[in-house]
């Protein structure tokens, strides 16, 4: 195999990798894996479940997403990537309040409060990343990467419950993701490693401080 196909080969990986975990996903997997773990909150009636991944991939990804052909047409953004930074403000904002009206719907169900503040935390980061983006690119990727890694350390944490099965595969996710990134000099390892401990600081600060 040539060195131009090895590239290629790479370069394709690397977006299949940074597709499959969108950061705008990330909240859907986390919820799966809440409710897939052994513990508690896996007995949550089968209606809970189906309503509140309903209103997650609605909010958190769906509606993003559609956004971003009105947003591509009024020239907000030259790439479906969106590599400029400057060019992440106004998508940023958008998901902000969507995520954000998903805490105020959510807030009023009757569900345990880890999976609140876990919505919750999601909507904050995602804050926390607009306001960074402001003035540094900093990596959503590696910030959905981390925070998820984070709620399964601390779901098991609070559970007292080994989630080791989930957890091995969320590292190994991260160091896809993160690799990624830099293989598509998407980012700079700072961006990346900035966007990691991010992901994972909030998200474990926010859901045991809840």
């Amino acid at each position: 195999m040539t060195t131009e196909r090895k590239q290629q080969t790479g370069n394709n990986l690397a977006k299949i990798i940074s597709a499959v975990f969108h950061p705008l996903l990330m909240p859907v997997y986390g919820m799966l894996i809440v409710f897939s773990a052994p513990t508690i909150f896996g007995y949550l009636p089968v209606n809970v479940k189906k309503i509140l991944l309903l209103i997650i991939v609605i909010n958190d990804v769906l509606v993003p997403l559609f956004l971003m052909p009105y947003f591509r047409l009024r020239n907000i953004i030259s790439s479906w990537t969106i590599e400029d930074r400057r060019e992440r403000t106004i998508p940023l904002i958008a998901t902000s309040f969507f995520y954000s009206v998903t805490v105020y719907i959510t807030l009023k169900f009757h569900i345990p409060l880890f999976i609140k503040s876990f919505i919750l935390a999601s909507a904050l980061l995602v804050i926390a990343v607009t306001l960074i983006n402001f003035w540094w690119k900093i990596s959503i990727h590696s910030a959905g990467a981390g925070a998820l890694t984070a709620l399964i350390f601390v779901l098991s944490f609070k559970m007292h419950t080994p989630l080791t099965i989930f957890l091995i595969p969320a590292i190994i996710v991260s160091g896809l993701v993160l690799s990624s990134r830099l293989w598509l000099n998407s980012h700079s390892p700072g961006e990346v490693w900035l966007g990691y401990l991010l992901g994972i600081a909030g998200m474990t600060s926010l859901l045991l401080v809840f």
